[in-house]
């Protein structure tokens, strides 16, 4: 596929909205805000952290002593289960509101402070695999819940108030806006040509080469051709399989081996360890089939230029459509030249 090389706009069928891409303007210098890099080091284990094992959290509960995952009712939800089911609509349809119920959950990866993902060895990353589908599947089982999302938000610069290595899973009973739409993407494309969306395009992606970071025999990690942030990229399993829940032993022990490889990566890109927020898309659990839904996850890292300075969401794409700086294809090449073994790892022995 011929790309312009000048600045022209990318369509995402999944979302179905364009991003427009403006390469070169990476170039121009930068006298703005600059971020301060996060600490190299951090203690195995915090006294005054509210997530390590045998502390006592914010609301007087104390973690047990745990050596691997953990999991809990969030202390501060921003949903609650077993909401009354009310609406208030204006007669002309302008001002709608309605009320929404439930769960949210936190899941600790490791009793470490002081460890990611990025240094995490796979076989504990798989633990991590284990409870986001066991936390799916129990959350996703109740008729109250119609959608269940994963997600992780590393580094303060991407709001997480705490450096413990954890994610959150909150459990709804409708299905959220984005959730929608990727449904809506993918039913599209399923009812015009009979296959998968994302299934094509992985199939489109690994003709061509130039967007893939890395790769094993179950799992692709690529940069979206559609990519919005500067170093986003998409997690897509090879078999068309629709939720975590349904991953294979196989399949969960290659995804992380892919989340490994795919951390070190970013962390190694500008020695730094590197902020992004991550959230996995599963099929909506509200009854229906939707045949058509591929299992994914998306990271989108703020980082642009180096560990202090980032890309701001302002101005044209708050009042017009979502920009990029450099290409996808610069991206995931960059990345796939990004080693494999962590920065902070180099003078140890092999």
């Amino acid at each position: 596929m011929s790309l312009p090389t000048g600045a022209h706009r990318r369509y995402n069928p999944l979302l179905d909205e364009w991003v427009l891409c403006s390469p070169g303007r990476l170039r121009r210098p930068w006298q703005g805000q600059v971020e301060s890099a996060p600490p190299e080091s951090l203690p195995s284990y915090d006294p005054a952290c509210y997530l390590c094992p045998g502390n006592t959290r914010a609301n007087g509960a104390r973690n047990p002593a745990y050596a691997s995952t953990f999991a809990f009712d969030n202390d501060f939800p921003a949903l609650v289960p077993g909401a009354s089911q009310a609406a208030v609509e204006a007669a002309d349809g302008v001002l709608v509101a309605r009320t929404v119920s439930g769960l949210c959950r936190v899941l600790c990866f490791s009793p470490r402070h002081d460890l990611t993902l990025a240094l995490m060895p796979p076989a504990e990353i798989r633990l991590v695999v284990d409870a986001w589908a066991d936390e799916s599947a129990r959350l996703g089982s109740r008729d109250d819940v119609a959608h269940v999302q994963v997600f992780e938000n590393k580094g303060e610069m991407m709001g997480c108030s705490n450096p413990h290595p954890h994610c959150q899973v909150w459990a709804t009973g409708h299905v959220p806006s984005l959730a929608t739409r990727r449904l809506a993407g993918q039913r599209r494309h399923f009812e015009a040509t009979g296959s998968d969306l994302l299934g094509d395009c992985l199939a489109r992606e690994l003709a061509d080469g130039a967007r893939i970071v890395c790769a094993n025999e179950h799992w692709v990690v690529l940069v979206p051709f559609w990519a919005v942030w500067p170093f986003e990229t998409m997690i897509l399993p090879r078999r068309k399989v629709a939720d975590l829940p349904g991953l294979s032993a196989e399949e969960r022990a290659a995804l992380a081996d892919a989340l490994s490889r795919l951390n070190v990566r970013y962390d190694n890109l500008f020695r730094t360890s590197f902020p992004y927020s991550m959230g996995w898309h599963a099929r909506p659990t509200d009854g229906a089939e939707h045949p058509y839904w591929r299992l994914h996850a998306s990271y989108y890292p703020p980082l642009l230029r180096s560990a202090t300075v980032r890309k701001f969401v302002v101005g044209y794409e708050l009042t017009a459509e979502a920009q990029r700086d450099l290409t996808p294809e610069e991206a995931a090449e960059r990345l796939r030249e990004s080693p494999e073994r962590h920065y902070r790892l180099e003078a140890a022995p092999r």
